[in-house]
């Protein structure tokens, strides 16, 4: 279904993202196997690859399992890029983001030798300050998003024990006036990213502009900033199904979960490709259910004909005539 989309939709360079997703099984009523997770709540916790809002590839975990766990990761990322490449495109560029529970060196590594660009948030350790602490003023430059402005400062940036430095954004907000944070609850992020390193990410791009623009520097800011979004499908996910699974057992939940994601990944598509234009493509399932499925109707037959009468409210509102069109016109889907 993944690669049926991309085929669908043709990008330019696919933005991934990897993060981990905490189910709360507290208050199930069948618990076994549960694990703590690290928002002190025992359950299990997912590793999930999202795609434009699309939740396509998953790993059921225990929820001790922390984002970093084994070889996971470095797995699902080798074949999400074979799949890429093999079923939608061997030179299509490939980008993915990453919160600071991934900032490893092995897994930035693979990205490397994948030829996948990362943008990872790193650790503030205390190296780290020190250097941003003594630069000058005028080395450092300014992002705007129309809301908000942070200053930001480029430098190498490469632990003690690494092989090699990659590119550094450091990102501090700005502020008016003489109101000031104090260091703990100062907003600053630094961004790591093999962008502009290793020339084999953006080897392939379709033109030297869109090469220069995934290569600025607000581009991968803005990139960062967009991981809060990504964890929509999360939220999405629950609202659709549920947290708390049935079985007593591991791998008999494991099965729900997996269904669920499928259900999950058909329902957004339906938004997409029916649901155009009558709601936003961003409504959670509980939203669709109540405007889009659940309205009054009346089922008649006449004339060896069945007929759905429906409000006039709901014609207009829905533009019911519409979305009638579109379901009786499926997309297949074709690998």
């Amino acid at each position: 279904m993944f690669i049926w989309r991309l085929r669908r939709e043709n990008p330019e360079v696919i933005d991934l993202t990897l993060d981990t997703m905490v189910m709360d099984n507290d208050e199930a009523q069948k618990r076994y196997g549960v694990q703590p997770t690290y928002k002190k709540v025992k359950g299990f916790q997912p590793l999930q690859a999202i795609w434009n809002g699309k939740i396509v590839d998953a790993v059921f975990r225990g929820g001790k399992k922390h984002s970093n766990c084994g070889n996971t990761v470095v797995n699902m990322m080798r074949d999400l890029v074979r799949l890429i490449r093999e079923e939608y495109s061997e030179t299509v560029t490939i980008i993915v983001r990453l919160d600071s529970g991934f900032f490893d060196e092995k897994i930035l590594q693979a990205c490397d030798n994948l030829g996948v660009g990362f943008i990872c948030t790193g650790k503030m350790y205390k190296g780290v300050k020190e250097y941003v602490g003594v630069q000058l003023e005028d080395q450092w430059d300014v992002y705007s998003n129309r809301n908000q402005e942070w200053k930001y400062l480029e430098f190498g940036y490469r632990c003690d024990s690494w092989e090699r430095f990659y590119r550094a954004i450091y990102t501090r907000l700005s502020h008016d006036g003489e109101q000031r944070l104090l260091d703990f609850a100062r907003p600053d992020n630094v961004i790591l990213t093999n962008i502009g390193v290793n020339p084999k990410v953006l080897a392939n791009c379709s033109t030297q502009e869109e090469e220069r623009r995934l290569l600025h520097t607000e581009t991968i800011i803005e990139s960062h900033h967009m991981r809060g979004a990504d964890e929509l499908p999360h939220r999405g996910l629950k609202d659709f199904g549920f947290e708390e699974l049935p079985f007593k057992r591991f791998v008999p939940n494991s099965v729900v979960y997996y269904c669920m994601l499928i259900s999950y990944f058909l329902f957004e598509t339906y938004k997409e490709d029916v649901l155009d234009g009558v709601m936003p493509i961003g409504s959670y399932a509980t939203t669709v259910r109540r405007k889009a499925l659940d309205f009054a109707a009346k089922i008649i037959g006449t004339g060896r004909q069945l007929i759905l009468k429906v409000t006039q409210a709901v014609m207009d509102n829905l533009h019911f005539d519409i979305l009638w069109q579109r379901s009786q016109k499926p997309i297949p889907i074709i690998i």
